[in-house]
């Protein structure tokens, strides 16, 4: 199942990235204003978008990026998630259109937590820590095509997100085996918190094990951390083409909001 996450909503306040380490030249405003990171390991390709807690970026200052990082070799730029306020200097700069997202939001006090569909002696939860992440991350690229999979980079940034954060992952439960052993990740979602509104930034199911329950179970117990933490609304964002996810969300309480999310493009010259 294929779920954007929604690190545009709480982006973590950092400057621009190129490479390893290397910043791109410019003024000090152009970059306190965006965002440059590496997009899914891919040295070709970045991701431009605005920076948490700085002003908004002008198409000026959003056109200079892109001619200092094509001088550095990129070819191709794409944006983070953003709403129709932020995404407007970025069509003024020339980005052009890459995917629809539908935003959806869930009031956690609406939602019954009871009725999950698969069976505790059959499938476990525990919490990811940094040696499950490989696991995690082979799931991530079963379940997305490549352009939309994980690498460790996005993975971190998912997580770090939000001031609080939660990875779980789900793993099949083995009877005769000593506890810890054979906790192989099928699914795991990636949940954040600012305030007292929560974040769906991840969710990911194996193929193998679709159709089982295990996106319910990983998303209730989203809300239950979400609950226990003060949260009352959890918002995620799916693209458009997505129907299987937006289905499952809707399912699980979620709302469509009359405004959803675009990710722009910005193909350089070759």
């Amino acid at each position: 199942m294929t779920v954007e996450n929604a690190a545009a909503l709480q982006r973590a306040n950092e400057g621009p990235i190129l490479g390893k380490g290397r910043m791109p030249q410019g003024s000090w405003r152009t970059r306190r204003r965006l965002r440059i990171v590496p997009w899914r390991g891919d040295p070709s390709c970045m991701l431009l978008g605005p920076a948490r807690g700085g002003r908004r970026p002008t198409a000026a200052d959003i056109r200079r990026a892109a001619l200092e990082l094509e001088k550095a070799g990129v070819r191709r730029l794409v944006t983070p998630a953003m709403n129709r306020f932020e995404a407007e200097a970025f069509y003024q700069a020339g980005f052009a259109h890459l995917e629809a997202l539908h935003l959806l939001l869930c009031r956690l006090n609406r939602v019954d937590l009871s009725d999950l569909s698969v069976k505790a002696d059959s499938i476990g939860l525990a919490t990811g820590r940094r040696w499950h992440l490989d696991g995690m991350l082979d799931v991530d690229a079963k379940a997305f095509h490549g352009f939309w999979r994980f690498d460790h980079l996005a993975l971190k940034e998912a997580r770090t997100a939000t001031p609080s954060q939660l990875t779980r992952f789900a793993y099949p439960v083995r009877r005769g085996l000593a506890q810890g052993v054979a906790r192989r990740p099928v699914g795991y979602a990636v949940t954040g918190r600012a305030g007292n509104r929560g974040y769906l930034q991840r969710l990911a199911v194996d193929p193998d094990h679709q159709g089982q329950g295990l996106g319910t179970l990983l998303v209730h117990d989203a809300f239950r951390w979400l609950r226990r933490r003060g949260a009352d609304t959890c918002l995620v964002n799916t693209q458009e083409s997505n129907k299987r996810a937006l289905a499952l969300y809707e399912h699980l309480g979620f709302e469509r909001q009359n405004e959803g999310l675009v990710v722009l493009r910005w193909d350089l010259a070759p």
